[in-house]
């Protein structure tokens, strides 16, 4: 066998933990009877996310540096999104046993799907070749598609899935074509083989319009996986559909995952140093940065104007992640270190706030079987712990001090004042004021609103565990402010694309 394949795969731990997870969990959905195996496959799954996860930490440590032939980059931008959806994965896993919607079924084929989905993310934050970032965004996507529809009886899961697909095939079909396009005017499908390519001054000028636009084609499926404005459609329909535990993991993972793979394709394809360590410039062909600081304001605000009207909690939810999406994207629209930081800042923070305020939804529907906003009233009476916990949780993704959201807004909209972009942080800034009238509804509705008929509500202690593993970081999350900035600056120091 080849040395350096040797080499590479002892540094390839992560990604093999996760596959070796992946076939035992279908040997012992096999082998086992259903009851047996229960266990089993849930300890299985478990102990390989954390194996991976302890395994993907040395590697923070090693320098940024190209495996398998120029396929996959192994730097600290790609083993910060490794350690974050690994984590993410992880504590859906112990969320989903939780939930009603799944906990009647048989969970073998969704712990196979939840490892394969994680595989296919690990794989495309490390892409630096475009064969194998369209390869592995097919893996995460067709894993989700089935995910949506696990509720196999549910006719509105099968829609939301069946929609999820049609949209996603078409995104994918249209990225695939742009790089055909790029292909065909560089010669090449390396990252930063095509950036040298295409920033000499002897690039044909003719070629330009062709660089745009698949530029714009291969944006669309980044803007499919990451639920940004125009390429959202599926959003929506598809969180309401899937069990509530699949919507919780698609708001944050897969759009992580997006996020990750977008940041290193632009910086690494797409931009060349402008002599400052922490400045980059996009090349003269194409101005990729106004294309996302358009794709990021379309998304921000037409997910909190359509968030307004909204009385199914997964569908706020839903419109609620396009936003965020929309503030995510001020970061890669600014093209220096800051902006890169602030993206990994904002990440963070949304992880633990979304994912407890789908945890609330996820123990509401099962002690009343609804996802209405107007079963939510009186809950301040009904169940005290509930409405604390999701008041708080609302004021994070508001982005009011002193919690987690409001460091992770604070961190992309200075990044945007840094970048000479006010104009846009204020931009973000009245986008954020409009969002408080519908996180406040869901306030309004627990704490003010009565509900004469209804008896009081208890949470089970596992899924008070749960909550209180989401809360704790979403409100002290300050008290580590100095570890989260120095982890996410270096992450974006060591960064291959660089």
């Amino acid at each position: 066998m080849n040395p350096l394949i040797v080499q590479d795969l002892t540094r390839f731990f992560p990604e093999l933990a996760i596959s070796v997870a992946f076939l035992l969990v279908i040997i012992v959905d096999i082998a086992f009877p259903k009851e047996m195996g229960k266990r089993i496959l849930f300890t299985t799954t478990f102990l390989g996310l954390i194996a991976s996860f302890v395994l993907t930490i040395p590697l923070f440590g090693i320098g940024a540096q190209s495996m398998f032939f120029g396929m996959i980059a192994l730097d600290r931008m790609a083993v910060f999104f490794k350690g974050f959806l690994i984590l993410t994965s992880l504590l859906v896993l112990l969320a989903a046993p939780g939930s009603k919607e799944l906990s009647s079924r048989h969970l073998g084929e969704f712990y196979a799907l939840l490892l394969g989905v994680t595989l296919g993310m690990l794989l495309l934050v490390s892409a630096t070749d475009l064969l194998m970032l369209f390869l592995s965004l097919e893996m995460v996507s067709l894993s989700s598609y089935i995910m949506v529809g696990y509720l196999r009886n549910d006719r509105q899961s099968n829609e939301a899935s069946l929609k999820y697909l049609l949209f996603g095939a078409v995104s994918t079909g249209s990225m695939l074509y742009g790089i055909t396009l790029l292909y065909g005017i560089t010669g090449t499908t390396k990252m930063a083989a095509i950036r040298d390519f295409i920033s000499v001054e002897g690039f044909p000028a003719g070629n330009s319009l062709i660089l745009l636009v698949s530029t714009v084609l291969i944006l669309a499926g980044f803007g499919f996986k990451t639920a940004a404005v125009p390429f959202h459609f599926w959003c929506p329909d598809a969180y309401e559909g899937a069990p509530t535990p699949v919507t919780a993991f698609l708001s944050v993972a897969p759009k992580a995952a997006g996020f990750g793979a977008l940041i290193r394709f632009f910086q690494t394809s797409m931009t060349q140093s402008s002599g400052s360590p922490s400045q980059w410039v996009a090349i003269s062909s194409i101005n990729w940065p106004m294309l996302i600081l358009i794709l990021s304001v379309l998304t921000m605000t037409f997910g909190n104007i359509a968030a307004l009207r909204q009385e199914n909690m997964k569908r706020l939810l839903a419109y609620s992640s396009i936003a965020h999406a929309g503030y995510i994207l001020m970061g890669a629209a600014v093209s220096n270190s800051q902006g890169m930081q602030s993206m990994l800042v904002y990440l963070i923070t949304y992880l633990f706030m979304n994912l407890g305020a789908f945890l609330i939804v996820i123990e509401v529907f099962n002690r009343t079987g609804s996802f209405s906003l107007k079963d939510y009233r009186g809950f301040f009476r009904r169940a005290p712990f509930i409405a604390i916990t999701m008041t708080i949780f609302m004021l994070s993704l508001m982005g009011i001090p002193p919690f987690a959201g409001f460091f992770g807004k604070l961190y992309v909209f200075a990044a945007a004042v840094k970048g000479n972009l006010a104009w846009f942080a204020v931009i973000g800034a009245l986008n954020s004021v409009i969002s408080v009238y519908y996180y406040a509804r869901v306030i309004k509705t627990m704490i003010i609103d009565g509900n004469q008929d209804a008896g009081m509500i208890k949470v089970s202690r596992t899924g008070q565990a749960m909550i209180w593993l989401m809360l704790l970081p979403t409100a002290g999350l300050a008290l580590f402010w100095g570890p989260i900035h120095e982890i996410t600056a270096s992450s974006i120091q060591l960064f291959l694309g660089n």
